[in-house]
């Protein structure tokens, strides 16, 4: 029989797979996407995305950041995301599970993008023992509640953003991140957000090149002070509309301003201290921003401790194409698997 006449589709696979490492990634049936990092200061380091909320499209927001993380910086990176069990599709209404998790056995960072997430035990697990290391974390927008206690006996629900345990009072997000959810400060949907440079905080590695931040999400309000040890780098200032040309609102939105950004330590089981950035902005379509894009990048070298690798203005131009949708509750587009999160292959110079 001539394998050359009964198999060419396959055969056409095989050597695309083979030839294209970026493309062979758009062929597996991973749950999740990995993304090679290329040469650069982030090489050797792994980092973990965890996306998972029904309204601000983390699942559109953090390939694009871990695509760039890798094509440009080197850091080797593994998306992850809430998937249908019955389809294989992403699907953020899908609330108790995310495949993939003990990629954080071998990650130097957690990205965590997530909301009221009801993780089963053996999903949560990796989570914790990732926690009590202490190892760097950073948190986007809805991290401050990202997850609930799947019921009464769920072993972790110390990490619920209601949590009443000892210790662990408002479980994740006050306890890691810094803050849980409080409320909305700008109007949901009508007033934009423009990221401010704390006063002093100008020379702060993290926000080398930011000058320019702004997103149509709003501002979330935080109890003021922040916790102790929390350093705010960028407050939020609430604009009148939904343009970054739009005013400031005048008046008590505006003063004081809530910070949106800032950077902690955390305590593992073992006292150790791990390095934690935290933000309240992020919805996919504020990282058509590229002060906000730089802004996490720079945040990822300074929670590995590479803070002096950081460029004066870190390389974020996107990779492929990225078009995110609306922010809303429903808005997530149908029938996409991580698989077509791909990398695509890079541009012929």
């Amino acid at each position: 029989m001539n394998s050359n006449r009964v198999f060419p589709a396959a055969k056409a696979l095989f050597f695309v797979a083979f030839l294209d490492p970026f493309t062979s990634r758009a062929l597996a049936a991973d749950p999740w996407v990995d993304y090679e990092g290329s040469e650069g200061p982030g090489k050797g380091k792994h980092i973990v995305l965890v996306s998972g909320d029904e309204e601000y499209r983390s699942e559109e927001a953090l390939p694009m950041l871990g695509k760039l993380l890798a094509r440009h910086h080197g850091f080797k990176c593994t998306v992850l995301f809430a998937i249908d069990k019955k389809t294989g599709e992403i699907d953020p209404n899908t609330n108790d599970n995310i495949p993939g998790l003990d990629a954080l056995k071998t990650a130097d960072l957690m990205v965590v993008f997530t909301r009221f997430r009801r993780l089963p035990p053996e999903q949560m697990k990796p989570i914790d023992d990732f926690l009590a290391a202490a190892k760097p974390v950073i948190g986007l927008r809805t991290a401050t509640h990202g997850f609930q206690a799947a019921g009464k006996d769920d072993p972790y629900a110390r990490w619920d953003w209601q949590s009443k345990v000892p210790g662990f009072e408002q479980g994740f997000g006050r306890q890691v991140l810094g803050e849980t959810w409080v409320a909305h400060h700008g109007n949901h949907g009508a007033q934009s957000a423009r990221g401010v440079i704390a006063k002093g905080m100008e020379k702060h590695p993290v926000v080398l090149g930011c000058e320019d931040i702004w997103g149509p999400s709003d501002v979330y309000r935080v109890r003021l002070p922040l916790p102790e040890g929390c350093v705010p780098l960028v407050l939020g200032q609430v604009l009148e509309g939904m343009k970054p040309s739009d005013k400031p609102v005048a008046g008590k939105q505006n003063d004081p301003l809530m910070p949106v950004a800032w950077t902690k330590t955390y305590k593992g089981a073992s006292g150790k201290e791990g390095r934690v950035f935290a933000t309240t902005m992020g919805a996919s379509q504020d990282f058509q921003s590229e002060g906000l894009r730089r802004l996490l990048v720079n945040a990822c070298y300074w929670a590995v401790g590479l803070e002096e690798k950081i460029p004066e203005r870190a390389k974020v131009e996107i990779v492929g194409e990225y078009s995110p949708l609306p922010f809303r509750f429903g808005g997530a587009k149908r029938g996409v698997k991580p698989a077509d999160h791909a990398m695509p292959a890079p541009k012929s110079q």
